[in-house]
């Protein structure tokens, strides 16, 4: 018999929420036992500031895995694929990695934030565990056991550099524009400009002084203005969405977006989320990403597991479900290519850790991001990202996919 089985615990350390997506079993406890398992632990963040991405990530994991133990698992191994919401703090991250480091064969540990990321590095070494998790550009500088589900933060932004010169040239203007950054006042707000600013300077860009404000913040009239009077012509936001939703929406209330193209990162608005709920006011605003969004994710044939598995109709389907799917494909190569190299009994982190530098320009996640970049010395899943931009309430590609510069070199570490 099989059955999927979910673990909802309050008394669990430090409060956490655990999901656990178990083995599909047989009727006895020793079938269980004997079955091969490699276990996929997810830190993530289902109730904080990025659960509107964290959940349909974790959405997507969950049905594309839960499909892969039904058919047999990877090579006959299958996957115990445990979540725990650690809610964007560090803290817990650290303390969920702790009593879950012991498990059977833990081959992937995702944690949810640039900061959960850091502070796991020394124990992932200490295991010599596989990490992965956001692209902060400095994992890619110094590559440790941490591989990054994209190109990094400063890759990503100096791609959208690049569409801001080619943008400002095609409307005739003269000059090069003046380019605002808005965002998290923590890490990850940061990092798109170390190495995102020395690019602006190579290509000529005047960037402003950046405007950082705490994650939740429900107005952003001061610091768009701020820009706005600086002489903004562009304005990068960064943050989860509902944040540049929100910024967006005030910067149509103060008359902004008629003079100032507004853009979002990796985490920008969805058609299920931002997008539905202020159309009007996102109108226009361009996105930059790694893997598919809108209708090219909805249609594509794994995009269709999110009505499969009873999430909902197409149009309820978050842009990051798919980059949950991503996650898992990443993991069944990597154990696929582990299996191949060591066997099942010798199935280590160290055995992932190199199996996954194998990968490189192989299409593991087909189609949904550009082909693999994991390779030695290099941490980014990718180096191609995609624009995108919202018209009549749909996000459209308005590029192909494009290798993304590498700003992580430019920025003096």
């Amino acid at each position: 018999m099989r059955k999927s089985l979910v673990v909802l615990s309050g008394a669990i350390l430090l409060s956490l929420i655990v999901t656990v997506i178990p083995l599909a079993t047989g009727c006895t406890p020793k079938a269980a036992v004997e079955e091969k398992y490699v276990t996929h632990l997810n830190l993530a963040d289902l109730t904080g500031p990025t659960a509107a991405v964290h959940v349909p990530v974790d959405k997507g994991a969950s049905a594309y895995l839960k499909g892969l133990n039904e058919k047999g698992g990877i090579d006959g191994v299958k996957v115990k694929y445990i979540v725990v919401d650690t809610r964007y703090d560090t803290a817990r991250t650290v303390a969920a990695y702790q009593r879950y480091r012991t498990e059977h064969k833990v081959l992937f540990v995702q944690a949810p934030s640039t900061a959960g990321v850091k502070a796991l590095a020394p124990f992932l070494q200490e295991d010599k565990g596989v990490g992965y998790g956001p692209p902060d550009g400095e994992l890619q500088a110094f590559p440790g056991r941490y591989f990054l589900m994209g190109p990094s933060y400063q890759d990503g932004f100096a791609a959208l550099l690049d569409w801001i010169v080619a943008d400002w040239k095609a409307k005739g203007k003269t000059g090069m524009p003046k380019v605002g950054h808005m965002g998290w006042d923590n890490p990850y707000g940061r990092e798109p400009l170390r190495g995102g600013k020395e690019y602006a300077e190579k290509l000529g860009l005047t960037l402003l002084p950046p405007e950082f404000f705490p994650a939740g913040s429900l107005k952003h009239d001061v610091y768009l203005t701020r820009l706005a009077n600086a002489g903004a012509n562009y304005i990068h936001v960064g943050g989860v969405d509902q944040t540049p939703t929100n910024v967006i929406r005030d910067a149509q209330a103060l008359g902004l977006t008629k003079s100032i193209q507004f853009a979002a990162d990796f985490w920008g608005p969805s058609e299920a989320f931002g997008v539905k709920a202020y159309p009007e006011a996102l109108e226009g605003t361009v996105i930059y990403s790694y893997y598919l969004r809108g209708e090219e994710a909805r249609n594509h044939p794994l995009g269709k597991l999110w009505v499969e598995y009873g999430y909902g109709s197409p149009a309820d389907m978050p842009d990051p479900f798919v980059l949950g799917i991503t996650q898992a494909l990443g993991f069944e190569a990597g154990v696929r290519r582990a299996l191949q190299d060591v066997g099942y009994e010798k199935l280590d982190g160290e055995a992932m850790f190199q199996a996954m530098q194998k990968l490189t320009g192989m299409d593991i996640n087909k189609g949904l991001t550009g082909s693999c970049a994991w390779a030695e010395g290099e941490r980014r899943a990718s180096r191609f990202v995609k624009l995108y931009q919202i018209k009549s309430g749909k996000v459209v590609p308005i590029t192909d996919w494009a290798k993304a510069p590498d700003a992580v070199a430019l920025y003096k570490w």
